[in-house]
Parts: C-alpha cells; sequence; structure tokens
C-alpha cells in the first residue's frame, strides 16, 4: 500500500481519510501539512517496503535515526511519532501497532534544561546570567551574583536549593525596586515577608524558605548577618498527611502501565527512590549479584542502598540490553557520550563513553547540552514520568491527587503495616531526622489512629 504505488485517486483518497483522522485527534488545520510531510519522509526512506508490511523493528530504526540527526528539534520529533502512530495505530489498524511503545519515543524526546539540577553546574561562574531578563541579582549587581554562587556552592548546595534560593532574593529586590541590597535593612526584610503572606498568600513553609534564603543572602553573601527582624505577619501552618495510596490503588496504577513506564513506575515504588534518583540511575548502580541498587548523591548529596525488586530483575536486564543496543549504534554514529559530574570527566577522559556509564533510562533521542554545546544522550525527563503518573491514576478512577511522590508516600506506609521497623524505613528513604519518617505512622492503621468508628460497632 505504498502510496508511490498507488493510481492517483487512491493515493489522494488516502491523505483525504488520513487528514479527517488527524481532526478527530484534535490536529490543527495548521499542523495536518506537517503530519503529511513526516509521513512522506518515512515512505521515501522506505521505498521498497509496502506501508502494511512494516514492523516495530522498521519504525524504531527509523525513529532511532531521526533521533541522532541533531537539526531535528524536539516538538518536530514528537510530531514525526505522533504522526506514526496515528497512521500505524487507528488508520492502518496493524497488530502491532497497539503494543508499541510510542510514548518512549515521544516522552523521552524532552532536552535539559540550561537550569536543570543534573546540568545546571558545569559552567563558568557568571555563564549568560547576565543575560535572563529574569535575574535581577547577575543584571544589576553581577559581583555580588558572583559572591552568591561561590557562597552556596563551597559547601555544596543542592543544585534546587541554589535555584531557589537565588528567586527568593530577586523577588526581594523586586519588591523593594531594584534597592542596591546593600541599602536595604530589617525592616525592608519584615515587609517582604509580610507581604508574602498577607498579599501573596503563601503558605508558613513558603514563607520560612523565603526568610532562609534572605538570612543566608545577608549572612553569607553581604557579609553584614540580619539583626533583629521584628514582628511580621506569619501564615498558619496546618500539618498535613502524606496522600498514600493503598495496595489495591497501586495496583489499579499499575494496570494502566506498560513498557518503559511501566519499569520506571515500578521501580520507584518497588525502591521508595524519588523522580530525579530514578531518573539519573547509570548501568554501574546496578549490582545484580546483591539485589541492591545505589542511589548516587541523593538529597543532601548522601549516596546509600535500596534493594532491587526480585521481580524487576529479569526487566532491569533487558532494559540494560536495550541500552546497549543504542550506545553501539550511537558509537557508531559518532556519538555515545553521556554527561559525567564533577570532575570525573577530566579525571578519566574516556569514561563517558563508556557503557557502564550511560544511564539506565536515556532520552529517546540524542541533544544539545545546553551549557557545553556537547552532543549527549541525557537521562529521561523526570517531567514525563510524573505526567504518567498523574495520567494514569487518573485512567485507574483514583480521586486522590497523586503524585510521583506519592509512591514513595505509599511504599513507607505500606512497610510500617507489615511491621517493618522505623529505623530501616528511615534508612531505605534516606531520611536525615527519623521525625521525618515519623509521619508516615499516623497514616498506618484503618482510619484516623487505627481507631475503629462508632458507628461501625452499631452497625454490627
Amino acid at each position: 500500500m505504498d502510496s508511490k504505488e498507488l493510481p492517483d485517486p487512491r493515493v489522494s483518497r488516502f491523505w483525504t481519510k488520513y487528514a479527517e483522522l488527524l481532526k478527530r485527534f484534535r490536529i490543527s488545520d495548521k499542523t495536518i501539512p506537517w503530519y503529511r510531510r513526516h509521513i512522506e519522509r518515512f515512505l521515501s526512506d522506505h521505498p521498497d517496503i509496502r506501508l502494511r508490511s512494516h514492523t516495530p523493528e522498521t519504525v524504531e530504526c527509523w525513529l532511532d535515526q531521526c533521533g541522532r540527526n541533531t537539526a531535528i528539534s524536539d516538538w518536530q520529533f514528537r510530531q514525526k511519532v505522533d504522526a506514526l502512530r496515528i497512521l500505524m495505530g487507528h488508520m492502518l489498524h496493524l497488530t502491532w501497532a497497539s503494543g508499541f511503545d510510542w510514548n518512549r519515543w515521544s516522552s523521552g524526546s524532552y532536552s535539559l534544561e540550561r537550569d536543570h539540577p543534573t546540568i545546571a553546574r558545569t559552567y563558568e561562574m557568571i555563564d549568560k546570567a547576565v543575560d535572563d531578563p529574569k535575574n535581577h541579582l547577575a543584571r544589576a549587581h553581577p559581583e555580588i551574583y558572583r559572591r552568591y554562587l561561590v557562597a552556596i556552592r563551597i559547601p555544596d548546595y543542592a543544585t534546587n536549593t541554589e535555584k531557589s534560593y537565588l528567586g527568593w532574593i530577586n523577588r526581594f529586590l523586586r519588591f523593594h525596586h531594584d534597592k542596591h541590597p546593600c541599602d536595604t535593612a530589617e525592616s525592608d526584610v519584615a515587609s517582604f515577608l509580610e507581604h508574602l503572606t498577607l498579599q501573596r498568600k503563601v503558605s508558613g513553609a513558603t514563607q520560612a524558605q523565603a526568610l532562609n534564603a534572605l538570612v543566608f543572602f545577608y549572612a553569607r553573601v553581604l557579609e553584614r548577618p540580619l539583626g533583629e527582624i521584628g514582628p511580621f505577619k506569619r501564615p498558619n501552618k496546618p500539618r498535613r498527611l502524606p496522600t498514600v495510596l493503598s495496595p489495591s490503588e497501586v495496583n489499579s496504577l499499575f494496570r494502566q502501565l506498560t513498557g518503559l513506564n511501566g519499569l520506571i513506575i515500578h521501580l520507584m515504588y518497588g525502591t521508595g527512590m524519588r523522580v530525579m534518583e530514578v531518573a539519573r540511575l547509570r548501568l554501574l548502580d546496578l549490582d545484580f549479584d546483591y539485589r541492591r541498587i545505589i542511589v548516587r548523591a541523593g538529597k543532601g548529596m548522601k549516596d546509600r542502598s535500596v534493594p532491587m525488586p526480585e521481580l524487576l530483575v529479569d526487566a532491569l536486564k533487558a532494559q540494560i540490553e536495550v541500552v546497549k543496543r543504542q550506545h553501539d549504534q550511537d558509537l557508531a554514529s559518532g556519538y555515545g557520550s553521556v554527561y559525567l559530574p564533577n570532575a570525573l570527566s577530566r579525571k578519566y577522559p574516556n569514561a563517558d563513553k563508556e557503557l557502564r556509564w550511560q544511564y539506565l533510562f536515556p532520552a529517546s533521542r540524542v541533544a544539545q547540552d545546553p551549557r557545553t554545546g556537547a552532543i549527549r544522550r541525557h537521562h529521561l525527563h523526570q517531567s514525563t514520568v510524573q505526567k504518567v503518573v498523574k495520567r494514569c491514576a487518573q485512567a485507574a478512577g483514583i480521586q486522590k491527587r497523586v503524585t510521583s511522590h506519592t509512591l514513595r508516600h505509599s511504599l513507607a506506609t505500606h512497610l510500617l503495616e507489615s511491621g517493618s521497623d522505623i529505623r530501616t524505613v528511615q534508612e531505605l528513604l534516606g531520611h536525615a531526622d527519623v521525625s521525618t519518617t515519623m509521619i508516615y505512622t499516623h497514616v498506618v492503621g484503618r482510619g484516623g489512629k487505627g481507631v475503629r468508628s462508632p458507628l461501625d460497632r452499631l452497625a454490627s
């Protein structure tokens, strides 16, 4: 059914039918011609294969080849995947199309941003921050911004903390109309914090984070520690309990998952790892002999080990084979490097192309490192996992607010329910203080604190 072999009327009907199908999928009239071009390119690249004769292998090979073309942007690549998905699965109804992991190719194409925690610190101290309109500190006071970076990086604060603190400092400067930081005083800090409560309606935790950022800024950057700030309005701090899924709800969530996403979500629940910890796993972090997984530089820059679920051993080994084939093809195409943290790339110049350093869950295409310009295959973007969890929870009919972190809460609760020691759970989750883990004791049992309602006794 190659369009080149069809008479002109049949070719016209073919494209008309495809365009009508795209409209049912709410593809705009402006975008439909692009979808057609993607299909035409696919056909021209396979002149000897009839359309209905295509297999998952030919589609994967073509997408893999397109993924190595750095001239194709992320959104164009996702369009190619979507164009083929609609054609193969919904127009031609090929039997293999429903089981093909289209989502892996589409969601795995998102590139890491310049300020992504994985790569944010692979650049000189000022970089292009002075050109960022949102970074008031860097634009107006580049020397103070440089001192801020030195102050927060020497003690090795987390990258997310660096971004968060900088955001609050910039909001503080904007609130006071870009007054020089050295000309501000404790009263200016108090008025800003009160503004957050009364006007912005922030939570107590958010206001506390803003205060921590300003205390750090004055003490460590300006070297003028804040004195008595004075009274200011504080929001109420309601005690929040974590959302926890029951075992049956976890199973219903799992039933919505297939392919690579299924492995990732199962791994998150089975180990209690955070979404970024899973995304950053490398092949060398898997220890099949001891059935453990090493989590490198987790929260607080601490390493820890988590048990490898026996149920996932075969799937993890299969994923390693997928990564190996992909890495071999990348090397043959002149790529194959991966980002190495800290100074490892200088200490081991060739390590970035070794198989063991490759990410366990790599992106579906190579991309330019937004900091260094190097062409690499980064890890899967964590936002794709978060979206999958939310989508599958809705499909499973779960009414609770479910995020990727809910799986971590659920694991901790289920372990405590099964009799695990709280110190063991603390170590597994990587909590610095057992008081953090103690919150899960409040959701263990039936109802509030395991109390049976008097109404149930009356009914019996």
